[in-house]
């Protein structure tokens, strides 16, 4: 059963309904965000929220106030509710127990979602900030290794992306304030780890795109956080994608926290979304295509 709502803020002119679609192991609850005014150029947008792998959902502001500014320029835009990963604590050491919303659970409720807008649509572009960044770059690498329809665009938002995070003295040199408590690397060791539920498993590939073969990804725009310690990540993934010939605009917000999304009434989320916006704007009229 799906339910249609008027969105509840003065800056967008949408509703969004939500539904659940078929996932290979369950349905998965899905929002819809649809602007009043549609801009027939505008492909939809696969929206995927952080939280760790842990936390997180529909409702977050990450996910809600992100699809819904950007369904106001016209832009059709779908979040999920994906399996998380049970909770833990960076100080805790990491409970390995079997859980069903440990990897591949969540990846496998992104790549069915993005299959079922693909369906509808023909053609998407996708993205997602912080540990969804990282569900969304692994998603374009399942589509592109099992032949599917690949999105159009990937917008990758203050991701992690690599299994150990990567090292940047220069980084650490410029953190100041809170930006140096979080993310250190033991902290993003056992976000992963308690994300796969086995350290063998702490290798590049779908868990973790960063040092894995990003060969035939879509054009990619990779946005940072100035003060934030995944930056590092983000850095050194957009440079595996240039590298491999990937269409990459990577831009770092000057003064910026990491999950910056999450706070809609900030100038920076608003400077986010109108880049974020013109990006895929500009990606729309690329022809949708198949891994070679």
């Amino acid at each position: 059963m799906s339910r249609t709502r008027p969105a509840n803020s003065s800056a967008a002119s949408a509703t969004f309904v939500d539904r659940r679609v078929d996932g290979r192991d369950g349905a998965i609850a899905i929002r819809d965000y649809l602007p009043a005014s549609v801009d027939s150029s505008a492909r939809p947008f696969l929206w995927v929220h952080g939280g760790g792998f842990q936390s997180g959902g529909l409702d977050q502001p990450e996910s809600h106030a992100t699809a819904l500014a950007l369904a106001a320029k016209g832009r059709w835009v779908r979040t999920l509710d994906y399996r998380l990963a049970p909770r833990t604590w960076p100080w805790s050491k990491v409970d390995l127990t079997v859980h069903q919303g440990r990897y591949p659970a969540a990846l496998h409720d992104v790549v069915d979602t993005a299959l079922d807008l693909t369906r509808d649509a023909g053609a998407i572009t996708i993205g997602g900030a912080s540990a969804g960044a990282c569900l969304a770059a692994g998603a374009v690498l399942y589509l592109r290794d099992r032949q599917e329809q690949l999105p159009l665009g990937a917008v990758l938002a203050y991701g992690t992306y690599h299994a150990e995070l990567p090292a940047s003295p220069a980084l650490e040199l410029e953190l100041h304030g809170i930006g140096r408590l979080f993310f250190k690397s033991k902290m993003v060791r056992a976000m992963n780890l308690n994300y796969v539920g086995d350290s063998e498993r702490l290798l590049p590939g779908y868990a973790f795109p960063g040092g894995a073969d990003v060969t035939g990804f879509p054009p990619t725009l990779v946005v940072d956080a100035m003060n934030d310690r995944l930056r590092a990540s983000g850095q050194a993934f957009a440079a595996e994608l240039s590298e491999a010939g990937v269409d990459t605009s990577h831009h770092v917000l000057p003064r910026s926290m990491h999950a910056f999304l999450s706070s809609p009434r900030s100038g920076h989320f608003a400077a986010a979304i109108t880049m974020i916006s013109d990006w895929l704007a500009d990606t729309d009229s690329r022809k949708p295509g198949h891994p070679a």
